[in-house]
């Protein structure tokens, strides 16, 4: 039978098949992707293969059908083996907020980085809007028109309130969407105002450090009634690539594209070379200086080149 992987927990996958059976498997042998040294060779959205055994009720995956795409983290800095956290998205979407806890640009940038990466689209969605101050909301707009400006959809929404979820609902009607955020943002919470009857168990932020806690284990993939599923995954710290190279980062900047075969030298950094289209538009504030920052430190991070960044 084929299905669709739903939940991983590392060692049990739960399969849905083309008939709507909900099934719990196991791994049968050991499947290996080529090219790919991971720590689970099997994720939620992988469509496979499974077979029954006779007089039981467990079914094993015995084959993962070829992915479209994949988004890959590590577990540690030192870490030579990759996790990957789903397959075949349709669109990454990451829930941040202005505050409480507040979100720092270059942790959306290593975010949408990833998806250029590995070609999946990505948007950035605003939550709490309910609770924002006039310098919040003044910092919204900021935000907004620094990645509408790179070419990324943005959504400003209060799961509390479910104002604007509407608008967010069209935008992932009929796509398999990942959801992720660090802890805290609300993203069980808006998942929930989305389709209120999964009812995704929700935290509490802590007065003190003003961090989320940690309410997703696992990815698990969740049906809408209105066409499309929800990834949710548990809350992150870092994002980690893999096999990515110093030279590579500029393309994955979609503002720095429209610019870079300008420049005068075909392996241009746009550091500090003349010539540099980059920097000349970077000057003429037709690129961010907060993405350009990121890019900056990126470029200098330890670990490119090597076994490469972190996503705990």
């Amino acid at each position: 039978m084929e299905g669709i992987v739903i939940k991983s927990t590392g060692s049990w996958y739960l399969v849905k098949t083309r008939e709507g059976q909900i099934v719990n498997c196991k791994i049968k042998g050991k499947l290996r992707l080529k090219g790919i040294k991971t720590t689970n060779p099997v994720a939620v959205g992988d469509k496979v293969i499974i077979e029954m055994p006779e007089l039981h009720d467990i079914g094993m995956i015995k084959d993962i059908l070829p992915r479209h795409n994949h988004i890959i983290r590590k577990s540690t800095n030192l870490s030579k083996v990759s996790h990957i956290i789903a397959a075949n998205i349709d669109l990454a979407l990451l829930v941040v907020t202005i505050k409480e806890p507040r979100i720092a640009t270059g942790f959306i940038d290593r975010f949408l980085l990833n998806s250029e990466a590995y070609h999946i689209d990505a948007a950035i969605i605003f939550n709490k809007i309910d609770i924002y101050q006039q310098n919040d909301l003044e910092r919204l707009h900021e935000l907004t028109e620094i990645y509408n400006g790179a070419g990324y959809p943005t959504f400003n929404v209060s799961a509390l309130t479910k104002e604007n979820i509407s608008e967010l609902k069209d935008a992932i009607k009929d796509k398999v969407n990942l959801f992720s955020g660090i802890s805290g943002v609300g993203k069980s919470a808006l998942v929930n105002s989305i389709e209120p009857g999964l009812k995704l168990k929700t935290g509490v932020i802590s007065d003190y450090h003003k961090k989320g806690k940690h309410t997703t284990t696992f990815p698990e993939m969740h049906p809408l009634s209105f066409g499309g599923y929800i990834i949710d995954t548990p809350g992150i710290r870092e994002f980690g690539l893999v096999e990515f190279r110093k030279h590579e980062i500029a393309e994955r900047f979609p503002e720095f594209r429209r610019y870079q075969h300008d420049c005068h030298f075909n392996n241009c950094t746009h550091i500090h070379e003349p010539g540099c289209a980059v920097l000349q538009a970077l000057e003429q504030k037709k690129i961010a200086s907060s993405r350009y920052e990121s890019y900056l430190r990126i470029m200098n991070d330890d670990y490119l080149d090597k076994e490469l960044w972190e996503w705990e």
